[in-house]
C-alpha cells in the first residue's frame, strides 16, 4: 500500500480514536497529522512478519497519545488504565474483523447464512440446527462446510 493508500484507509479510525481520547477536535487532528507523519518515516522498517499493518498503526497511535499527554501534564502520572493497555489495537482489530466477517456474511445465501448465525452467534450444534430448521442433518452439514469455504475465501484463509 501507499502511504495515501495508508491514509484513506486509516485516517477515520486514528481520529475517532484520538477524538475520544482527547476531547478536542483540534488536537485529535493535530495528533493524527503527527501518527501518518510518523508513519510515513517509518514504512520503509515496516515488518509485516512481526505485525499487521494496522496494529503497526495502532501502536503508533497510542504512543504519540501518550506523548501527547506527558507533554500537556507533565506532573501527572499517566492513567493506569493507559500505561496497562498493552495495544490499542485489538479493539479496532477486533471492530474490523467483525466489520469485514459481516460483509463477508451478507454474500452467502440466506440459508447459508442462517446457518452460520445459528452455529456460532447462537452456539448450536449442527444437529440441532437441523431440528429447528426442519433441514436433514446431511444438508446443514453441507450448507455449513459450503458457507465457512465461501468466508474462508471472502476473508483469506488465515482469518477463519
Amino acid at each position: 500500500m501507499t502511504g495515501a493508500e495508508i491514509y484513506a484507509a486509516y485516517r477515520d479510525k486514528v481520529l475517532a480514536y484520538l477524538t475520544g481520547r482527547t476531547n478536542s477536535r483540534e488536537d485529535a487532528e493535530d495528533l493524527c497529522a503527527d501518527v501518518f507523519a510518523e508513519v510515513l518515516r517509518c514504512l520503509p522498517n515496516y515488518d509485516p512478519e512481526k505485525a499487521s499493518l494496522s496494529t503497526w498503526i495502532y501502536q503508533i497511535t497510542r504512543f504519540t497519545f501518550i506523548d501527547y499527554l506527558r507533554k500537556r501534564r507533565p506532573n501527572e502520572p499517566l492513567d493506569e488504565e493507559l500505561a496497562a493497555a498493552g495495544d490499542i489495537s485489538e479493539d479496532y482489530v477486533k471492530k474490523e474483523t467483525l466489520e469485514r466477517l459481516a460483509s463477508a456474511l451478507l454474500t452467502l445465501k440466506r440459508e447459508e447464512r442462517d446457518i452460520v448465525v445459528l452455529r456460532y452467534y447462537k452456539g448450536l450444534s449442527l444437529t440441532q440446527i437441523s431440528r429447528r430448521t426442519g433441514i436433514s442433518y446431511g444438508m446443514v452439514k453441507v450448507r455449513h462446510q459450503k458457507a465457512l469455504s465461501a468466508l474462508r475465501v471472502q476473508l483469506g484463509a488465515e482469518d477463519i
